[in-house]
């Protein structure tokens, strides 16, 4: 029963927690120099893995999956989170980040993104709304002195 709650929440668009040690079994291999994951998702065939240098989106194509894309955005780039929690029905929590997009973050230049993250409604997203909160503060405090 779990598997197929898996496949409808994939299906809806959300993540399904996975540890740590899971994720690095698989993905482990595409990790840069000293970097580590610290929690992540899956969805159905893709993946979201958040480490202590980035945040992956694993894009598993095609078919049979063997073809698959890699995209980052660097924790170092992220400057707001906002979080929206379920409420009842068939509402999703929602964490979302606007990260810097051009690499020397000066302040009078800035141009930057927003990314939308969708959880069902059973995970316990203030964790990590806590953790990119912090990074936001850091990141912040940096650029802005």
């Amino acid at each position: 029963m779990a598997l197929f709650g898996n496949i409808v929440q994939g299906a809806l668009g959300n993540y399904s927690e996975k540890t740590p040690q899971e994720l690095t079994q698989e993905y482990g291999g595409y990790l840069f120099d000293n970097e580590e994951i610290t929690m992540g998702y899956q969805l159905i065939r893709d993946a979201l893995i958040f480490t202590n240098h980035r945040i992956i989106f694993v894009d598993k194509q095609g078919a049979t999956g063997k073809k698959t894309a890699f995209r980052s955005i660097h924790l170092d780039s992220i400057v707001e989170v906002e979080m929206e929690t379920a409420g009842t029905g068939l509402d999703d929590s929602e964490i979302t980040i606007t990260y810097l997009t051009n690499v020397f973050q000066r302040s009078n230049n800035e141009s930057h993104l927003t990314h939308k993250f969708e959880f069902p409604k059973k995970t316990d997203i203030l964790p990590l709304y806590r953790y990119l909160g912090n990074v936001s503060m850091t990141n912040r405090e940096r650029i802005n002195h």
